[in-house]
């Protein structure tokens, strides 16, 4: 264990100058995050945080779920960073510091996995299906995937690469259906929102993004999307500074409080 350089000074009885250079060294190698083990504040009661990138239709849920793991893990605390999970992939490749990945598909994580950014096996821990948000009331009377294609309706989607947009090609090749959306989006928050704002007649979400949009959205069925359920992966991200305590936080996403939470915000089981 390294010797306090002020407690160093005092018996070499040195120099006022050594001294300060000595305690000056001490001060200097402090200013460290201390890494947590099954734990939370460090021996000198600092609080302990653990960063969390998760996909962005996992937002909501999120807060109750991570406010469950602070309470059973005092001095803890969890930073969120929500969006695309191909964005947050990059994020993380680039090297943005985080303990935790959490997708919306095994695309990503799998893209995550190859680039030798996670520890261990990924942890499947939920379940989404795709689905039709219109605005209140339907006032377009969307009923079917296939009105999707009238030209004179504003449809939204999620680009490609992020995982709405891939079951969303999915299904569209099931149903024999072609649509021109009027945008593509980064992320499934963001069709939501042109729904809710009224910039959109329609937009292909998740299940559970229409459930927490407080009656500002309404949900048509895809019965063909029953057959592409998304299933949502969490890891331990390999540079984590907290790899314990992530691997509990993994751990908990699966536990009975966290699943609960999941089921509640209209998530599957995995």
């Amino acid at each position: 264990m390294t010797t306090d350089p002020r407690r160093t000074a005092l018996a070499a009885t040195s120099s006022l100058a050594l001294a300060a250079s000595l305690a000056a060294c001490g001060g200097g190698a402090s200013g460290g995050t201390s890494s947590a083990s099954g734990g939370g504040s460090d021996a000198g009661g600092q609080e302990t945080t653990l960063t969390v990138f998760a996909a962005a239709s996992l937002t909501d849920v999120y807060e109750d779920i991570n406010a469950e793991f602070e309470k059973a893990h005092p001095g803890v605390k969890i930073v969120m960073t929500n969006g695309g999970s191909n964005d947050l992939v990059t994020q993380i490749s680039q090297g943005a510091p985080a303990d935790v990945l959490a997708t919306a598909d095994t695309k990503n994580m799998d893209k995550a996995v190859e680039q030798q950014l996670i520890s261990g096996e990924p942890t499947p821990f939920a379940t989404n299906e795709l689905t039709i948000a219109v605005q209140p009331g339907n006032p377009k009377q969307i009923d079917a995937l296939s009105d999707l294609s009238n030209t004179d309706l504003k449809v939204v989607e999620c680009a490609s690469e992020v995982p709405c947009g891939t079951v969303t090609d999915k299904v569209y090749e099931k149903a024999g259906v072609t649509v021109k959306p009027v945008s593509e989006e980064n992320s499934v928050t963001d069709v939501l929102g042109k729904v809710t704002s009224g910039n959109a007649d329609a937009g292909l979400v998740y299940t559970t993004d229409v459930l927490r949009s407080g009656g500002k959205a309404e949900a048509v069925v895809i019965p063909e999307a029953e057959e592409f359920r998304s299933t949502y992966p969490i890891a331990v991200v390999k540079d984590s500074k907290n790899a314990d305590l992530a691997q509990e936080y993994v751990s908990f996403m699966v536990s009975a409080p966290a699943q609960k939470d999941l089921q509640d915000a209209g998530f599957g089981a995995a």
